[in-house]
């Protein structure tokens, strides 16, 4: 396992060495998926997702009204999560640069959504789905959307790791834009426990990043190339930055988060507006 996953982390670096800006970086993602090789995906859901709603659902905003909560699922890939948040009441948006994963995602749709962990429990009316090819950064790839472009509820599991660390800053500053008064951006944090000179992607994700960069979003932060994050020099935080209200590691995640003798590495990280929320 530990040498497969050092073959893939390989090569995935050597083919985004290639491109560089968002632009180029899109490119390069939907060139992977038209050759079938996307060794991140895991077939299903986060467990760790899926305990979240079943356990501790009073942190997070209610599905179940009769006004439809939306969920933004970006980097979807096949959208195994937006159909798991579907399932459970959320008009649900998954969005992705690649157009080959999106097709991929529609056809998963067709096929499972309303099926095992996909079903809805009693009572629960199942939410909206829809799919988006896009930039995560650009205005116009929400223009067209109902209900304005703000979301209740924004999951990121694998989609910061993917980014390089030059667009953190702006990762964060859309994140606080794009969320809901009274919203909650769930963050899956991965990898936590690789070391920032390692590269990536997947890049190296321990939790300070978060905390750092939701806290001063649109800041540009002082890293060095061996140690990461310069953390001495990130500054006070901005009143416009998100305030995290949990922080804690999950019972259980995908395979690839736990670490040789099977521990879990992933932390789960619970962000609001920090100001009357």
């Amino acid at each position: 396992m530990t040498e497969e996953l050092g073959l893939t982390r390989s090569k995935l670096q050597s083919h985004f060495a290639q491109g560089k800006g968002v632009e180029g970086h899109n490119v390069l993602w939907e060139a992977l998926w038209k050759e079938g090789y996307h060794p991140w995906d895991r077939n299903s859901p986060n467990p760790a997702l899926i305990d979240l709603l079943n356990e501790r659902r009073e942190i997070l905003p209610s599905s179940h009204g009769a006004n439809k909560r939306k969920a933004l699922v970006p980097g979807c890939g096949r959208g195994y999560d937006v159909l798991l948040l579907a399932a459970d009441g959320y008009d649900s948006y998954g969005l992705d640069t690649s157009g080959t994963a999106i097709k991929e995602a529609k056809k998963l749709e067709a096929q499972l959504f309303g099926y095992g962990v996909y079903a809805t429990g009693e009572g629960i009316h199942p939410g909206k789905i829809t799919w988006i090819e896009g930039d995560f950064f650009s205005d116009e790839t929400f223009q067209h959307q109902e209900n304005e472009d703000k979301f209740d509820l924004i999951y990121d599991y694998t989609f910061l790791s993917a980014l390089p660390p030059t667009l953190r800053p702006a990762w964060s500053k859309r994140m606080v834009e794009l969320l809901a008064e009274g919203g909650r951006l769930i963050c899956v944090e991965f990898p936590t426990y690789k070391p920032h000179s390692t590269g990536g992607p997947p890049w190296a994700l321990p939790p300070i990043i978060y905390e750092a960069h939701l806290t001063r979003p649109g800041r540009d932060l002082e890293y060095d190339e061996v140690i990461g994050l310069l953390e001495q020099k990130i500054g006070d935080p901005d009143r416009r930055g998100l305030r995290r209200i949990t922080h804690f590691q999950p019972a259980r995640t995908h395979e690839v988060g736990y670490s040789s003798d099977g521990k879990v590495t992933d932390w789960i990280s619970i962000w609001a507006h920090a100001i009357g929320q």
